[in-house]
């Protein structure tokens, strides 16, 4: 591997600034007018902005290229950046110019006049529906039926359905760019060993969710601030089998769902507020690792990073994380979950 170095002469010099600065004139410097002040219509040293506006202006000139396998994703601050970089990938590959995106990686992209970009798989969608033939499904608002009791049954009749692959294809899709089917995928999921006529309806269900809503996706739009925030939350003996409760936790950046999980408690909760303090240390984990990261890729830019901000509807189980005094009907949870104190008492981590 070769390696190069490029030092910028002068670098803050080249940054154009957008506020109104007035300088005094220099000594020594003789101007035909009777002016005592000049406006700066580009930074100089000394400036706090100086290094804000420099690194915006380079971004000016940056080109990102997202390389999978064969697959070549372009962009950049101009078309004229984009085009001179494809012109150099071809002369050194043989390669095939398919314009403006529009699918990459079975993900469709779409921009929005306003700057925003929309990354969703309703052809993916077409494709599970028309395979498990629901493609003239009727639509519902819902991929769960909230007046159903589905349960497990071990003498139940076992029926010969496709519930393992259809749960396999929805669980792709699950984790790609549909956030908003995870607690129902995660739910049937727990039936493919055995699967009776309740719960192929049930796969049936999300199925005809995802009819009416082939476009719900991604949408991500540009924002001068960083705009990170996770949500935590719980479903308290949601299994009627078990009774365990299943955690779910969503982070959001810039407006679009980055990571998400909807996951069965590896144990019985014996309060709301137990299950709920169980799915924030998940939250906690997962939202460490994204900040960790963001804060990364911004110091780069010389800029800070967001706080790790987790909202939280259960107001005792917040009191538990700020509290240190063990609550009588939380004494006896495990102590790998009052890690979340220390991480609350430290400021890593801020609850809403």
């Amino acid at each position: 591997m070769v390696h190069d170095q490029l030092d910028v002469l002068t670098a803050f010099l080249h940054g154009v600034m957008k506020e109104q600065v007035i300088c005094v004139i220099p000594e020594g410097v003789n101007l035909d007018s009777t002016f005592d002040c000049l406006v700066l219509v580009k930074s100089i040293y000394g400036l706090k902005q100086a290094s804000r506006v420099w690194n915006e202006t380079f971004d000016n000139h940056c080109v990102l290229v997202l390389v999978d396998v064969e697959d070549v994703l372009v962009t950049g601050s101009s078309l004229e950046l984009i085009a001179r970089t494809k012109n150099d990938l071809k002369t050194r590959f043989e390669m095939t110019d398919s314009g403006k995106y529009s699918f990459v990686l079975g993900i469709e992209l779409l921009d929005g006049e306003d700057g925003s970009v929309t990354l969703c798989q309703r052809r993916y969608v077409d494709d599970i529906l028309k395979r498990f033939g629901m493609e003239e499904c009727k639509a519902v608002a819902s991929p769960v039926d909230v007046s159903s009791r589905v349960m497990s049954s071990s003498t139940a009749n076992k029926i010969d359905v496709p519930c393992r692959e259809a749960v396999g294809a929805l669980m792709h899709l699950t984790t790609a760019k549909r956030p908003d089917i995870a607690c129902a995928v995660s739910f049937v999921s727990r039936f493919m060993e055995n699967p009776q006529e309740e719960h192929w309806v049930a796969v049936k269900s999300i199925f005809r969710y995802l009819q009416d809503t082939k476009m719900h996706g991604m949408c991500s739009k540009p924002s001068a601030w960083i705009a990170f925030r996770g949500y935590s939350d719980a479903d308290w003996a949601g299994d009627l089998t078990d009774r365990k409760s299943t955690s779910g936790y969503v982070f959001m950046l810039l407006g679009a769902p980055v990571s998400w999980v909807s996951k069965k408690q590896p144990s019985v909760s014996l309060s709301t507020s137990e299950a709920e303090y169980i799915a924030l240390i998940l939250a906690i984990q997962e939202g460490k690792w994204i900040h960790r990261l963001l804060c990364d890729i911004m110091a780069a830019a010389n800029v800070d990073g967001p706080d790790l901000i987790i909202r939280e509807e259960n107001q005792s189980c917040i009191k538990m994380t700020k509290n240190p005094v063990n609550h009588g009907r939380a004494k006896h949870s495990d102590i790998k979950y009052h890690h979340i104190r220390d991480e609350v008492k430290r400021g890593e981590v801020k609850l809403e």
